[in-house]
C-alpha cells in the first residue's frame, strides 16, 4: 500500500505533518478529512530501494507476536471491530516488516477472508497452532478468549526457552574461552619456551615434552583441525536434516545422562501445555495431536505423539497408546487417564505442564549449580597444568644449580 507524506493545518490552525497509507491520493485525502486536517502538502513518499529484499528487512520476532496478540485480545474484548482493531495495531507498529505484515491481514479480512486464513498466509510468523486456534476462536465467537489463552501460552513458552538457553550459555563460554586460552598458549606462548628450552640441551619433563608435542602439532596443523571441525559440524547438520539421522540423534539427546532428563521433560512440559491450550479452546483432538507433534522439535516425541493420533482415530484412549510408546512417564499417563475419565483433559493436561515448568526449573538450577564448579575445575586443571608444565623444567634446572 503506498505511503504519502502530508503537511497541514488542523481545526485550531496549528500546522501539523506526518504519514498515511492509502491505495490512491484521494483516498488519503478522505482519511485527513476524517481527522479535520486541511493539507497543504500532499505527495507519495519516495520509495526505499530495499523494501522488496526480505534479507533487509527486520525480523518479526515472538514478543512482537506476543505484544500483538495481547493488545488485539484487549481491543476485542472492549467491543472494537476485528478490522480496527488490526489498522490501529498495524499503524502503531514499528517493527516494518510486522506492519506490512498486519496490513496484508486486515486487507484479507476487509475483502471476506477469515483471520485464521489471513493469519495462514504468514507461517513464518503464525504457524499452525496459531492459526489452528485463531480459527477456533472466530467459530467458536470467543476470539478475545482465545488470543488471551494464546498469549499467555507463548509468554510461558518464551520464559522456557528463555531458561534453557540460559543455563546452556554459562557453560557454552567457558568452554569457549578455554579452547581460545589453550589455543593461544599452545601457538604463541610454549614455542618461545619451547625454544628456551631447547638451548639447555637436557631431556624435558614428560609432562613439559607432552604439552611441547602438543604445541607443535597445533601449529602444524592448525588449518586442518579448522576444517575439520567445520566438517563435523556440517556432517551432523546434514545428517540432523535427513528423517533417520534427526531421529537418532533426538533419540541420544533423550538418552543422554545429565541433559536427556532435562530434555524430556521439556518435552512433556511443551506437549502437555500446547495440547491443553488447544483443546480448552474448542480445537478437535485429532487436529490438536496433529499440531502438538509437528511442533514437539523432537522427533522421537513427534512419532510417538502422530501414534497416539493414528491410535485415537481406532476407537482408543489417548494414555493406553501415550504409555505404548516409552516416551512419557508413567505419572503423566495415569494423569491423562484421569482427565478422560472426568471429562476434564485439558485441565488435567494444563496441571501437568505446570508441575512440569516447576521440574525443568528446579533441574536447570541442579545443573547450573552442578556444572560452575566443574567448569572451574576444568578451566583451572586445563590452564594450570599448562603452566605447571612449562615451568616444570625450570624448577629442575633451578634444584641441579642448588
Amino acid at each position: 500500500m503506498p505511503v504519502y507524506v502530508w503537511k497541514g493545518v488542523n481545526s485550531y490552525g496549528e500546522k501539523r505533518k506526518g504519514k498515511i497509507e492509502a491505495f490512491s491520493e484521494a483516498a488519503a485525502l478522505s482519511q485527513l478529512k476524517k481527522i479535520r486536517i486541511k493539507p497543504t502538502v500532499l505527495k507519495e513518499a519516495p520509495k526505499d530501494i530495499f523494501s522488496n529484499i526480505a534479507m533487509f528487512q527486520p525480523k518479526v520476532t515472538g514478543k512482537d507476536v506476543v505484544i500483538f496478540t495481547r493488545q488485539l485480545s484487549t481491543m476485542i474484548d472492549a467491543g472494537l471491530p476485528l478490522v480496527q482493531s488490526l489498522d490501529i495495531l498495524a499503524n502503531q507498529q514499528e517493527n516494518i516488516t510486522f506492519k506490512k505484515m498486519l496490513t496484508d491481514i486486515r486487507i484479507d479480512v476487509e475483502s471476506g477472508m477469515t483471520f485464521a486464513d489471513g493469519m495462514k498466509k504468514h507461517p513464518k510468523v503464525f504457524d499452525n497452532l496459531y492459526c489452528n486456534m485463531i480459527d477456533a476462536g472466530e467459530v467458536g465467537g470467543i476470539l478475545d478468549t482465545i488470543l488471551n489463552r494464546l498469549a499467555n501460552f507463548m509468554e510461558k513458552s518464551m520464559a522456557l526457552k528463555k531458561k534453557i538457553k540460559g543455563a546452556m550459555t554459562y557453560p557454552l563460554i567457558c568452554l569457549c574461552i578455554a579452547l581460545v586460552i589453550t589455543a593461544v598458549i599452545l601457538i604463541f606462548v610454549v614455542p618461545v619456551f619451547a625454544k628456551m628450552f631447547a638451548d639447555f640441551g637436557s631431556a624435558l619433563p614428560t609432562p613439559t615434552q607432552i604439552v611441547v608435542d602438543a604445541s607443535n602439532f597445533v601449529k602444524k596443523n592448525f588449518i586442518f583441525m579448522g576444517a575439520a571441525i567445520a566438517f563435523i559440524i556440517i556432517a551432523i547438520k546434514k545428517i540432523y536434516n535427513t528423517e533417520k539421522g534427526r531421529k537418532k540423534i533426538d533419540y541420544m539427546l533423550l538418552k543422554a545422562p545429565v541433559f536427556g532428563p532435562l530434555i524430556c521433560k521439556v518435552a512433556v512440559a511443551k506437549f502437555t501445555r500446547t495440547l491443553g491450550t488447544m483443546l480448552h479452546s474448542g480445537v478437535p483432538i485429532l487436529d490438536s495431536l496433529n499440531v502438538v507433534g509437528k511442533t514437539a522439535g523432537n522427533k522421537v516425541i513427534e512419532q510417538a505423539v502422530f501414534r497416539v493420533a493414528e491410535s485415537i482415530t481406532e476407537g482408543r484412549s489417548i494414555a493406553e497408546p501415550l504409555e505404548e510408546t516409552g516416551v512419557f512417564p508413567s505419572m503423566v499417563v495415569q494423569m491423562i487417564n484421569v482427565g478422560e475419565a472426568t471429562g476434564a483433559l485439558d485441565t488435567m493436561l494444563e496441571k501437568i505442564a505446570d508441575f512440569y515448568d516447576e521440574e525443568v526449573d528446579q533441574a536447570v538450577e541442579n545443573m547450573t549449580a552442578m556444572i560452575e564448579p566443574f567448569m572451574m575445575v576444568f578451566l583451572g586443571g586445563l590452564i594450570g597444568g599448562l603452566v605447571i608444565a612449562m615451568y616444570l623444567p625450570i624448577f629442575k634446572m633451578a634444584s641441579v644449580v642448588g
